[in-house]
């Protein structure tokens, strides 16, 4: 933070309590006096980044950063961004070669992204669409569904938002393979780790392939035609962690095919998804935007998180969530 005595200086990307339509971080008027606070929207950023000390990036879905980032001069020491992905942060190539220090909202989400995907997996076994398209059309019509318990689900992510998908799919008897980056045999909770290497010969063995990775350049497209090809048929899909992670158009296909048993979308490459979109339209396939960790308080937890790492920094503490800008996540310590 800045060494003169007075007040270091925090912008904040988006949540102008002036700005109609804008919901503001929660609470951040107690930081008065400790600093001095300044609400920018992403015309104004470029302007204001070389005099600030800091930057909550609330508007966590702007790509402002990545074009605005100063050159070489003065910049935020320190960038918190309320999301758990950091992608759209690391796309800025000035940002992750600075010395800036990057933190997220890692440990926000896992539990309420947990429990979305396991609703959007019993929603596809008990096929919850189908009776509600039925009730609407006033249809009585029997059908069987798939028991869940005993199927078997490969979690891509091994950060804590894919061990909470994992713990709350055991809970539902289901049989559950964690992949990470790396191959780990000592896992405390789910034994062996398998490595990203792994996920192709993984893949024909799932029930469920949930994705729940961090978007990096290797990650980036992986779920693509070669990949659903190489799932089971009728397997079904889930996609919590970011829209680049999967080829629409490939998925597309194997659920046209019925290669696929069905799918559920809660992000994609576009946001928000078009109202052209073909994706609205296909067979087995459940959209919805991009909502999974967004549970009622969601903000409220996110402007805690920021206050408490807020008085770390004014502290000279360290912080923590801090991202490892080549890995593009923070690394799990207790996993080296």
């Amino acid at each position: 933070m800045s060494e003169n005595t007075d007040p270091p200086r925090l912008l904040v990307l988006g949540g102008d309590p002036d700005a109609p339509g804008d919901v503001p971080p929660p609470d951040l008027d107690r930081l008065a006096g400790r600093a001095r606070v300044r609400y920018v929207d992403e015309k104004s950023l470029a302007d204001s980044l070389p005099t600030a000390d800091a930057l909550l990036v609330w508007d966590f879905a702007s790509d402002a950063v990545r074009h605005a980032w100063p050159g070489p001069g003065p910049r935020p020491g320190w960038v918190h961004t309320a999301s758990a992905g950091v992608d759209r942060l690391l796309a800025c190539p000035e940002l992750v070669a600075s010395d800036t220090v990057i933190t997220n909202a890692r440990g926000i989400f896992d539990q309420p992204i947990a429990e979305y995907t396991a609703g959007l997996v019993l929603a596809l076994a008990k096929d919850f669409h189908g009776s509600w398209e039925l009730q609407r059309q006033r249809r009585w019509r029997h059908r069987e569904t798939v028991r869940i318990s005993g199927t078997h689900a490969i979690v891509v992510g091994s950060g804590p938002i894919g061990r909470a998908i994992g713990r709350t799919l055991l809970a539902l008897g289901v049989e559950v393979e964690l992949v990470g980056r790396r191959e780990r045999d000592d896992d405390p909770e789910f034994e062996k780790v398998h490595a990203a290497d792994s996920l192709h010969d993984l893949l024909p063995t799932a029930d469920w392939v949930v994705c729940a990775a961090p978007l990096t350049p290797r990650t980036a497209g992986m779920f693509d035609a070669a990949a659903f090809s190489r799932m089971r048929r009728g397997a079904r899909f889930v996609n919590v962690g970011r829209g680049a992670h999967v080829v629409q158009e490939d998925l597309v296909r194997a659920l046209l095919s019925r290669h696929l048993g069905g799918a559920a979308l809660d992000v994609f490459a576009d946001e928000p998804l078009p109202a052209d979109s073909p994706l609205w339209d296909v067979p087995g396939l459940l959209v919805s935007p991009h909502m999974s960790g967004d549970t009622v308080g969601w903000r409220d937890d996110l402007a805690r998180q920021f206050r408490e790492n807020f008085d770390r920094w004014a502290a000279g503490e360290p912080l923590l969530n801090v991202v490892d800008k080549q890995l593009g996540y923070v690394p799990d310590r207790s996993a080296r």
